[in-house]
């Protein structure tokens, strides 16, 4: 916590509450935090240090100096002048404008800061006038700046904001309720945007330097409503491009410890971004009362920052919801570039106020009365309503585009993949760059060409400010794009232009296209970035028509057949040009994802996945795709965490708008058991990639895993928005009901409406009605959902899969056919010693064989096989997979009738993350050995809904 206020021994001043150790600022020189100071004596290393310090110590006026231009300091009743506060840069005064007769907070700047140096001088007087520009209803407006001429000291007068410091406001009530937090959170980002556009950032934002005003006669208990000042803008640091670089103050380091960046301790160029974590560590102390690092000195703070920890600990006890949590966790991200601009910042604290939770608990309550009453069929109905404008209302990064699907006007439509393939080139070129927020394929290919698209709409889901539209025309040898950048808000054409060239200069085109838009969007673009956005991926159009399909059909489900199709169009493609870099970093992710998903988890299927990798890494060994390459292998392949997260570190530096690049670390965090971490980059990577269902379900499940389901349904309701028609979210989102209070029937109900009115997809849905008839004890729907299942597995969860006859003896049991279910699992067993063969050493397959043998009556063999898959992948290992293995290990133990080893392990299955949940202990026939076990029944019900 920051520190309580205290006394200098060596000059008997009050030191600020947020000075560092060992005495007030003005007795700290040596300390090297005031960064005027350091410009001061920039430069004039001859002077003595006794008259630098005399030159920078506190300014203590006599009564006889309280007049400052038109300005007047007020008196106290014992004839002292009104002093409000003294810091590093010096001491602030209550006053009055003798022009105006207003009252002011005039400041004193100490009389040694910039009278030594005219270049020192220039730039704060350049500085201040920019921070004196602002005008914004929560900056405490600066009204002049000025110098006394006789004792050469600056000063400047702002506006007087009656009130008190946030910083005070909790010592003296305690931290904010969490709506009056996210207030004060979205006012203060407000004046940041504001600040942003005028190239300033303030530097020291903190408890102490905003001031809250609250509101006559609107308080409700702790929700106050309050008007937030932000105080001491004069001197904060200008960033206006037209300013170079060496004309900008420049120095050591500036601000408060508790509330600084990381850059700002380490000298690093700053913008917006660093306010943004000064915000969460001011936001973090509102609700807490806390800092998030321990220390006021700089190198205690700045080493607590590196191991980048939060004590989340402290926002579970301050009862902090977890998407806030999830959001103070990037903002307080180490590097910058993982931090929401001002602009996402909006748009999250919207999402996170009580009142967005309460509408959405509301729709959601509607929802579930709406099937009560009027049956599944309005539930769907609700669904569609919601889908018009999920993202309305967001604020939007000024340099943020979407590159929308080109349309295909060649006579053969066999080309739609090839101007995919083109737009997809430039998509990636101009994603490079991370002065643009650039959004992903998967959300831009939502908008198909052909009828008459709404821009201003479009821009709205995506959250993009610009949109590139297009065509492209084969004909022969020829090819003709016509390419079109668009402001959104107003629909007006910035740019566009119509190439008619050979094929061969396609991928030329390209390049041009993706340099003119960046530089129409004043994007930086380095000598590299450059070099590389002119690198055309092959010279071989056949070729790239196949990269351009294989990439198309990996864009839907990882589906078996797809991903088989992929590799073998991949594996042409690369044949024809063994020079094409990315088809070999993209036939490396679609082995991993075959090995991974348990399709073919073999040795050879891995070994094909790395020598795609090493094909790339020797035509491009620094490329970002070849990190993300093996990144994806490391994860995938060996589950080597650590190392595929430092290969995604250095992924991201050329691929800083790769949803994929955080969407795999929030994997690989989740894997971890950092659940609040995976969460934060899974947020990341749906802000790059809004409209990607795929990863909002990923987002749901990390919820459930932790077992916040609210959240879990909140998130599937985002996804349901954008994707009404998916059957897998609306099963999920029904199903939630099941997991968290046990109640099967909105699943079922789901299922039955589906099967009806789409019976092409019960196959795919046939999981979810096995699920719920052996919830409610029905054996016949039971053995119907596992033939519809047809070649898929009858069930799976997460690595594990469960043959037909598997399932057909789990129905048995159920029914008490003692018979049936000896004959289903000795047929099942048969089948699971051949995948054994295939995947030796792998967990969940030797699980699987323990439950059978379980089944069989074979007990030393069941948990002998129990305990060697546990062995094989632990929960230390995998928190997702290896808790899946223990909770099928503790069934081993139920159905051995070993009542004491199950209840022992159970108390550990329900654990999160992926812990067993309320409603599979209390339904699901699989725990039936335990019903009636004091300890099985205590554990269920602990773990019932409150």
């Amino acid at each position: 916590m920051i520190s309580v206020a205290r006394v200098c021994e060596k000059c008997g001043g009050r030191i600020p509450a947020d000075a560092p150790e060992g005495g007030c600022p003005g007795c700290l020189l040596e300390s090297g935090l005031n960064l005027l100071a350091e410009e001061a004596v920039a430069g004039i290393a001859s002077s003595g240090q006794a008259e630098i310090n005399r030159d920078l110590a506190p300014d203590s006026l006599a009564p006889s100096d309280a007049r400052f231009g038109i300005y007047e300091i007020e008196r106290r009743a014992d004839g002292s002048l009104y002093e409000l506060g003294r810091g590093g840069m010096g001491v602030t005064y209550r006053a009055i404008d003798t022009s105006l007769q207003r009252k002011v907070a005039l400041k004193i700047i100490k009389a040694g800061i910039a009278k030594r140096s005219a270049d020192a001088r220039e730039r704060f007087l350049r500085e201040a006038r920019a921070a004196a520009a602002l005008r914004h209803e929560n900056i405490a407006t600066v009204y002049q700046f000025g110098i006394r001429e006789d004792t050469g000291q600056y000063f400047y007068a702002m506006e007087l904001i009656e009130g008190e410091t946030l910083e005070e406001r909790v010592r003296r009530a305690g931290p904010l309720s969490v709506r009056t937090a996210i207030d004060m959170a979205q006012q203060i980002n407000a004046a940041l945007v504001v600040a942003e556009k005028h190239g300033l950032v303030h530097r020291d934002l903190k408890p102490a330097n905003v001031m809250l005003v609250s509101l006559d006669g609107e308080t409700a208990g702790n929700n106050e409503k309050v008007v937030v000042k932000i105080i001491d803008f004069g001197l904060a640091k200008a960033l206006h491009a037209s300013v170079g670089p060496m004309s900008l103050t420049r120095g050591g380091f500036v601000g408060t410890p508790e509330f600084a960046s990381p850059e700002q301790f380490e000298h690093s160029s700053l913008d917006v971004r660093s306010d943004i974590y000064s915000l969460g560590a001011t936001l973090w102390f509102a609700l807490t009362g806390h800092t998030p690092f321990a220390g006021h000195k700089v190198e205690e703070v700045h080493h607590a920052q590196q191991s980048d920890t939060l004590p989340i600990e402290q926002l579970k006890a301050a009862r902090v919801p977890s998407g806030l949590r999830s959001l103070l966790e990037s903002m307080l991200a180490l590097e910058p570039a993982s931090r929401p601009t001002t602009h996402e910042l909006a748009a999250r604290l919207q999402r996170c106020s009580p009142e967005a939770r309460y509408a959405l608990r509301t729709s959601i309550a509607l929802a579930s009365a709406a099937t009560l009453v009027l049956g599944v069929s309005a539930f769907l109905i609700f669904f569609s309503l919601r889908t018009q404008n999920p993202v309305s209302n967001v604020a939007i990064a000024e340099k943020s585009l979407a590159v929308l699907p080109f349309e295909n006007l060649s006579d053969n439509k066999e080309n739609t993949y090839f101007a995919d393939g083109v737009q997809d080139e430039i998509l990636t070129r101009l994603a490079s760059l991370a002065d643009l927020k650039v959004i992903s394929r998967t959300s831009a290919m939502q908008y198909k060409s052909g009828t008459k698209r709404d821009l201003n709409k479009i821009g709205h889901e995506l959250g993009a400010a610009h949109v590139v539209e297009g065509s492209v025309q084969r004909a022969e040898n020829r090819v003709r794009v016509n390419a079109h950048l668009i402001d959104v808000s107003n629909n007006r054409e910035l740019w566009a232009q119509t190439y008619d060239r050979d094929l061969s200069d396609v991928f030329a085109i390209q390049s041009e296209i993706a340099t003119a838009i960046a530089r129409q969007l004043q994007a930086r673009l380095s000598v590299q970035q450059k070099t590389a956005i002119e690198q055309a991926p092959t010279n071989d159009i056949p070729a790239f028509d196949l990269y351009a399909r294989a990439k198309n059909l990996l864009g839907g489900r990882y589906a078996k057949a797809n991903l088989l199709e992929a590799v073998g169009l991949l594996n042409q493609a690369v044949v024809r040009d063994p020079s094409f870099f990315k088809a070999y970093c993209l036939l490396a992710l679609t082995h991993d994802r075959l090995y991974f998903l348990g399709v073919d988890h073999t040795p050879a299927r891995l070994a094909l996945a790395e020598a795609a990798i090493q094909e790339a890494f020797r035509l491009h060994p620094d490329a970002g795709e070849a990190h993300l390459a093996r990144a994806q292998n490391l994860y995938r392949g060996y589950l080597d965490y650590d190392a595929a997260l430092a290969e995604l570190e250095v992924a991201a530096r050329t691929l800083p708008n790769d949803a994929g690049v955080f969407a795999l670390k929030g994997y690989i965090q989740r894997r971890q058991g950092k659940q609040e971490e995976a969460v934060r980059s899974l947020e990341r990577a749906i802000d790059l990639d809004p409209r990607n269902s795929y990863t909002l379900q990923q987002l749901a499940l990390s919820y459930r895993h932790v077992g916040t389901f609210a959240d879990q349904q909140s998130v599937l309701d985002r996804a349901l928005a954008i994707d009404p028609d998916n059957v897998d979210i609306k099963l999920e989102r029904v199903a939630v009901e099941f997991y968290w209070k046990a109640d099967p029937r909105p699943l079922r109900q789901m299922v039955d409406s589906i099967r009806a009115t789409n019976p092409a997809a019960t196959q795919d849905i046939a999981e979810y009605w096995l699920v719920s008839a052996l919830a409610e004890r029905d054996a016949a729907s039971a053995r119907n959902a596992v033939i519809a299942a047809g070649e898929n597995p009858a069930f799976t969860d997460e690595a594990f899969s469960f043959s037909r006859p598997f399932m057909e003896g789990v129905i048995a049991r159920m029914t008490k056919d003692d018979a049936g279910a000896q004959t289903a699992f000795t047929a099942a067993r048969a089948e699971q010693e051949k995948i054994i063969q295939a995947h030796e050493s792998y967990g969940p397959p030797l699980c699987v064989l323990g439950l059978i043998d379980a089944a069989l009556g074979q007990k030393e063999d069941a948990l002998r096989e129990g305990r060697r898959a546990v062995e094989l992948l632990p929960v230390e290992k995998d928190s997702v997979d290896g808790m899946a293995m223990v909770k099928y290990f503790t069934m081993v133990a139920a159905w051995v009738g070993d009542k004491n080893l199950a209840c022992d392990q159970l108390a550990v299955a329900i654990r999160p993350p992926n812990g067993l949940s309320y409603g599979e202990l209390k339904l699901l026939p699989s725990w039936d050995p335990l019903r009636g076990d004091p300890r099985f029944e205590k554990i269920v019900a602990s773990l019932a809904p409150k």
